[in-house]
This record gives C-alpha cells, structure tokens and sequence, in this order.
C-alpha cells in the first residue's frame, strides 16, 4: 500500500460540498484543465473529437470520390450505425471507421499520459472511462485500443470502460457522497446528474441487504431533460429539476419505497464547500450559475424542504467524481484509480481509497 494511501486513510470523512474526504475514498484531483498550444489536451480525447477525425478522414476520402459511407454527413451518424459500419460487410467503411477510432486512441493515451504527470494521478494503478461515448462498440474498442497503447508505451495502468451504464453510473454514485449509515432504514436515495445538454433525476435503489457495500445498487426510475432543446433560464432550469424531482418523490411512495432524505448531485465544474460552483459552469442552461449570489443545494432544500418525515439533505460535488463514485465497490483491488468521462468534454477525477482496515 502507498504512503499516499496510508495518509488518506488518516483523515475523517467529512460530510459537505465538493470535499475530498468522503465515506470510500480521498478524491485526490478533479476538472483538471491542463492546457497545450491549442487550448485544453481534454479536448482532444472528446466525442466531438472522435467524429472531428472521422469527419478529416472522409473528406480526404471524397476529395477522390471514394467515401464508402456516402452522403450522410458525419454529425448524423449515431453510434448504432458506426457499429453497424464496422461489424458489416463493408470492408473500406470498416477501415474508415477503424482510422478513426485509432486516431482517437492515440490522443486519449496521450491525455491520460499527461494527467499522470501531475499530483494526484501520479501512481494510478487503474481508470475506467465513462461518458456516453463508451457505450457500443466503437467506444469500447478505443478505450482498449488506448489501453494497449498505454501498455506499449510501458505505462503499466489498467483502462477499463466504467462498470454501469454512464447515465445510471452518474446516479448511482451519489450514494457514495454520504457515509452509508445514513442510509439506515431507508431503501433508496434520490440523486441528480446535470450536464451541458441534459438533466437526469432518478431513484437510486441501495439493495443493502444484499450486498453491504452497495455494488448492488441500481437505479430503479429515472427522468431525462434535454434542456439544450428549450435554453431554458437558470431559474427555469431549477424550477424544472424540482418538478422532476417532485415526481421522482410520488413514484418512491407509489411503490412504497422508504426514499432517504437526501438527493446527490453531480454538477460540471468545481464546487465549493457551501455549495456554489466556483469554476466550470459555463455551459450550464441559463448561464450564471458561478454567480455567488446562486446555490442549487440551498435552491433544492428551499422547494423541497423535507422527504417523508425528516428534512431534506442534498448534497453536490462535480460530476465525473460522481460518476467515479460508481465504481467504488468495483476499485477494492488497488489502492489508487481514477476515471475520465467522455463526452461534450473530457471529465476526470483521481482517488485513493480509504481502507477499514
């Protein structure tokens, strides 16, 4: 065990904003904003980055009248068909397909080379990569892809995509914001994912009985805003959460769930102790979010004061540790991990775990 890991287990767990001690881990490092010539490295191993290479590759290609995937442009190609694309027939789309997802490979190896170059990821034994892009085929082949790169390159970490779907994963984590035994008489906890398109609220089942640890936790409901489709205002924003939210409390008594009184919260950007987001909230809907006249836990506690017969608390950290969190009962067998989420970015969080020894 590290020396890293023997001081992290030193200090308490503290219940709060955006801390670094919680119940399972240390969260080492997150948002990392590292920056080349061209602006953030993150940026370069995005999904949008992915589709840029297949977009250069085939404009080369119908330079010369030779594209296989023909006239669909590359910005409506889903996943399904980029699976679909590299699993058929078609051998040069295959391999169009192919150049693509190894150019990308190539950058999130070299990414995840520079992250470990800094405190916090230094001695990283494994990561798991979430986001949305690593789901189908071609996600998972370039996170192996850039694992064997890492490997070849004598870098001995471990790349594996993350172990839940990525939208039930920045759920399910939440319930590791908070130590477990607050969870005691209570089956499920309410939990809250925000991005720079989306909004999902959902019920988070615990399933303590059948494992203590929690790794059988999942989530049972869940409800997505596509906010980017409405550019709602940033109170519009709240107001639609808590109506979300509101509805996710009636389903729990419908089924006669004993719901936790608490909601977790992942949100972009780095968040202070008493809740605000200090920095990376840019692309939040409505804008202003890093106002410091502005705090969604507090928003949150007003309009929904109370879960059954207790008050209600929420609370918020960024959301790739979130989504990080996830992975907890699944990380026991190294002292340090870390993950990356792709997606509209490249989120990333670092963490040690914190042994009960």
């Amino acid at each position: 065990m590290s020396k890293r890991a023997n001081k992290a287990q030193r200090g308490e767990p503290v219940i709060g904003h955006g801390v670094a001690q919680l119940a399972s881990v240390t969260v080492d490092s997150y948002n990392l904003e590292l920056r080349d010539r061209n602006g953030f490295i993150g940026d370069r191993a995005s999904k949008r980055a992915f589709f840029d290479k297949l977009d250069d590759l085939r404009g080369r290609l119908d330079k010369l009248d030779a594209d296989p995937i023909g006239d669909v442009a590359t910005e409506e190609i889903g996943k399904k068909q980029l699976d679909l694309h590299i699993m058929g027939e078609d051998a040069e789309a295959a391999a169009l397909v192919h150049a693509a997802i190894e150019g990308f490979a190539a950058e999130l190896a070299e990414v995840i080379k520079r992250f470990m170059r800094t405190k916090g990821w230094d001695a990283i034994e494994r990561i798991a990569v979430g986001g949305g892009f690593k789901q189908g085929r071609v996600g998972a082949l370039a996170i192996a892809r850039a694992g064997v790169a890492l490997k070849a390159d004598g870098i001995d970490v471990g790349l594996r995509p993350i172990s839940h779907h990525p939208d039930e994963a920045g759920l399910i984590g939440a319930i590791h914001l908070v130590p477990a035994w607050m969870f005691a008489g209570h089956e499920a906890i309410l939990a809250v994912d925000i991005g720079g398109s989306n909004i999902r609220a959902g019920i988070v089942v615990l399933h303590q009985k059948k494992k203590a640890d929690l790794s059988k936790a999942e989530v049972w409901k869940s409800e997505l805003w596509r906010h980017a489709d409405d550019e709602p205002s940033r109170t519009e924003a709240v107001k639609e959460l808590v109506k979300m939210l509101k509805g996710q409390i009636k389903k729990a008594g419908d089924e006669g769930f004993k719901l936790a009184p608490f909601i977790g919260v992942g949100c972009p950007g780095i968040i202070a102790p008493d809740g605000s987001i200090t920095r990376g909230g840019q692309n939040l809907p409505g804008g202003n979010w890093e106002s410091g006249t502005f705090n969604l836990p507090a928003a949150l506690v007003k309009e929904i004061p109370a879960i059954g017969e207790h008050e209600t608390l929420v609370m918020m950290h960024n959301d790739a540790v979130v989504q990080g969190l996830a992975e907890v009962p699944f990380m026991q067998d190294v002292d340090r991990w870390g993950v990356v989420t792709i997606g509209t970015g490249l989120g990333n969080a670092s963490f040690t775990n914190r042994r009960k020894d």
